[in-house]
Formats: structure tokens, sequence, C-alpha cells
């Protein structure tokens, strides 16, 4: 699923959990190295509304790539029904993020396993099993993108 990128890393990413009710961002630091969990929100029910908020915080951040991850079958490998619908959703808006001023490269990573790495995170941690809810989409986004990060080359400073 995670291909190699056209270049090297050489700035940040913004990493993307699409849940069906949330969506979780994750930003890599300035040199495409260290991820962490920025943000979370509830779907607005609204696909291009939600797209052009990923891309609006793309935007703000610098981030010249999304890594969207798409949650392949754990006995497979391959896409089940909630991949084909998650790929269908990163189809557009890779449309969207290639209309976009500047363009924005979109990837995809595999994410099984990172709602849970996310969560035993969180119950490492200390955090309340009632805070945890809130937090789980955006962890989970810092687990996908740092997956990605750790695959793919970085452009030396």
């Amino acid at each position: 699923m995670t291909r190699l990128p056209e270049a090297p890393v050489t700035g940040r990413v913004l990493g993307v959990d699409l849940g069906a009710q949330r969506i979780g961002l994750a930003l890599s630091d300035p040199l495409g190295m260290v991820a962490s969990p920025l943000m979370m929100w509830r779907r607005s029910g609204d696909v291009a509304s939600d797209h052009a908020a990923i891309l609006r915080t793309a935007a703000e951040n610098e981030a010249d790539v999304i890594v969207v991850g798409v949650p392949l079958s754990l006995s497979t490998g391959r896409p089940g029904r909630a991949a084909r619908a998650a790929l269908e959703e990163v189809a557009t808006l890779a449309e969207r993020a290639a209309a976009a001023d500047p363009p924005v490269r979109i990837e995809t990573c595999d994410e099984r396993l990172s709602t849970v790495t996310a969560q035993r995170s969180l119950a490492t941690s200390g955090v309340p099993a009632k805070k945890r809810k809130g937090l789980v989409d955006m962890v989970a986004a810092a687990v996908i993108l740092q997956t990605w990060l750790d695959g793919h080359p970085r452009k030396e400073p």
C-alpha cells in the first residue's frame, strides 16, 4: 500500500486517520522525522468540507505531503470493504489536493492496529478511559504518520 515517494521527505508531513465519525490529524517535525498528535474533529457530514479542512490544516502547517491511513485486512493484508471506502475517499481528496495552491501530494499507509496501538499508548500513559475517546484518533494519526515516516528517506538538512 505505502509506495516510495517521488522524492525524499523535505519538510512537514500531515497524517490523517479517517474515521467514520471523527478525523484525527498528526504533524511531523520540520525535518520529517517525528510525528506528533495535532487535533481531532467530528466529521461534518459533508466530505468536501472535511477535505477542505484537511487541506487548510496542511497549508497552515506548511505540509508538503498528506499521509492517509487505510485499514487493510488483518488476515490478508488486502483492502476489504472499509479500505475500499477509504481509498475512494483518498482519491477524492487527492483530486482536491492536486488542485490546491500549492499542490499537496497524497500518500497512503497501512493503518492496521493503529487505533489499538494508540489506545494502549494512552492507557500506558495514564490517560483516564473517559478522556481517551477524544484523543485516540489523533494519536492513531500519529502512529500512522510515524509508520510512514520510518519507511521513507529524508533529505539531509
